[in-house]
């Protein structure tokens, strides 16, 4: 049970990582980007190019994996995702699947169709016992890298001076322009920090999730499970529910595996039934 429990929250952690830049973006900026899934997989892909092929020690290249997602991220953002922020969400929506499309068809021009694994070393897949729970050693690397990453997210949105500034451009861009506030950096490095932590997820989960050219499309349904459930007013949300959902997709796998592809499905209704703006979403008001 208790081994069942911290496989659970170690794939809560990798959907949390995988879909907190999705939630900052969504919920801060008010941009529907569903090409976040494209970000973590060139992430993936290029830490295992870094990992695989370059000879870069695992560890050594996650950060780098972070700084190449930003990278990417700031490029496209002022390049193509500056012209659709001030379009309806349809238009948003119908502009991040075409990218989705066009990344999935490339990476399997570049590195094939077949399923790939990053080269973990050995000492993460060592397992160990603690108080009677079977640990994986990079299972509990995920647990604490993403439990780190989740606190440092909260802080710099709830207690900085950025924080405090990004939600003053997404409130009223005009008056935060008049106030001094540079709305277009802003929006640039939140979005960069978003892929970067996408591409973070990547690498960290192919692994567990595996690593191929549909990687975007298999998990887009994760993502806006995890924002929509957490709701989109904070990271404290999204940390929530990608614990409740990793926890309940893996009991349900392993204690009613004929179901069990449909426990986090059931989760997700049971959730929006009671509350419908997520765990952590506001409450419309009139």
């Amino acid at each position: 049970m208790l081994t069942v429990l911290f496989d659970g929250v170690a794939y809560g952690m990798v959907l949390f990582i995988l879909a907190c830049g999705l939630a900052v973006t969504l919920g801060l900026m008010n941009l529907v980007n569903l090409a976040h899934g494209a970000f973590a997989m060139a992430g993936g892909y290029a830490a295992l190019v870094l990992v695989n092929h370059w000879g870069v020690p695992f560890l050594a290249a996650l950060p780098l994996v972070f700084l190449f997602s930003a990278l990417l991220g700031a490029l496209l953002e002022r390049t193509l995702y500056i012209h659709v922020y001030a379009r309806s969400h349809f238009d948003q929506v119908l502009f991040s699947i075409g990218l989705v499309f066009m990344s999935v068809a490339i990476v399997d021009y570049l590195a094939g169709s077949s399923q790939q694994f990053i080269a973990i070393p050995d000492m993460l897949r060592a397992r160990f016992e603690f108080l009677g729970i079977s640990m994986g050693a990079y299972r509990l690397l995920i647990i604490v890298t993403c439990g780190v990453i989740a606190l440092a997210l909260h802080l710099a949105l709830s207690r900085t001076r950025f924080g405090s500034r990004l939600r003053a451009a997404v409130d009223d861009p005009r008056v935060a322009r008049g106030l001094g506030i540079n709305v277009g950096v802003i929006f640039a490095v939140t979005f960069a920090i978003g892929s970067g932590l996408a591409g973070l997820g990547g690498a960290l989960g192919a692994e567990i999730l595996g690593l191929d050219p549909s990687f975007p499309l298999k998990f887009m349904i994760y993502f806006l499970i995890v924002v929509t459930v957490g709701g989109t007013s904070s990271i404290s949300g999204a940390f929530l529910a990608s614990l409740l959902l990793g926890i309940a997709d893996v009991a349900g796998k392993y204690y009613v595996p004929e179901f069990g592809a449909f426990v986090i499905y059931t989760v997700m209704i049971a959730v929006l039934i009671w509350r419908p703006q997520g765990l952590f979403g506001r409450v419309a008001t009139r």
